[in-house]
């Protein structure tokens, strides 16, 4: 809509396509802008026996954990989002639980349900987290780096726009890449944590009402349509 801020999503696909795709379709004027690309590790599946259930609070390690996900594919899952849970099913999975939010708050929920052991199949870069008698490992099974910012880029954030932050790393990696020149824009997080790796300085600065993409959609559609 005319006067209407852009929105720059700068998440690593499949999810940045995807949340663009929402942007649209709600009448935001979105910008694909990745930052990050996903890409498969290697690594060995452990013996089921040891864990009670796997769990995933990425699609990114259902899509990218290849043939090793069929070892494990007797282990419920329990899944952070129904965009991880659908991975999983595609995948080969059975999906037990689907929490909303974040890892901690569904490991919290499910602290009760008897299962103590948990294989975390998990990205090389994250966070840490865990509950009263659960028992957490981690297994990185894809990694999330960094990649020059499309060539747009410098022209998009020159002007007055709102940038999405769905990660720590995220909100670092768009604060050193803006720079102090930031008054103009607008930085959309999905956490106060990741709010707060983006740094000051910004003309406006949102946390989502959830840790989700969205909500952060519905705080994108207040802000953007607050015009320039």
């Amino acid at each position: 809509m005319t006067g209407d801020l852009p929105l720059v999503v700068t998440r690593a696909d499949p999810g940045g396509a995807a949340t663009v795709a929402r942007a649209r379709a709600a009448g935001l004027d979105a910008r694909h802008m990745p930052l990050f690309a996903a890409r498969a590790l290697a690594w060995s599946p452990p013996d089921p026996v040891g864990f009670d259930a796997l769990l995933l609070t990425s699609a990114q390690a259902a899509r990218l954990g290849g043939a090793g996900l069929a070892a494990l594919a007797a282990l419920p899952v329990w899944a952070v989002g129904e965009a991880t849970a659908a991975a999983a099913r595609a995948a080969g999975l059975t999906v037990a639980v689907t929490g909303p939010g974040d890892g901690q708050g569904l490991v919290d929920a499910m602290a009760a349900r008897g299962a103590a052991r948990l294989l975390w199949l998990c990205g090389r870069d994250r966070s840490t987290f865990g509950a009263a008698g659960i028992a957490i490992a981690p297994l990185p099974v894809y990694a999330v780096d960094p990649v020059p910012p499309p060539p747009e880029w410098n022209a998009l954030v020159a002007v007055p726009a709102v940038l999405m932050a769905h990660s720590a790393r995220g909100a670092a990696r768009i604060a050193e890449l803006v720079g102090s020149d930031r008054k103009h824009l607008t930085l959309l997080a999905i956490s106060a944590a990741t709010a707060a790796r983006g740094g000051s300085g910004w003309a406006g600065e949102a946390v989502a009402a959830r840790p989700d993409d969205a909500a952060m959609l519905a705080e994108a559609l207040a802000l953007c349509h607050k015009g320039r």
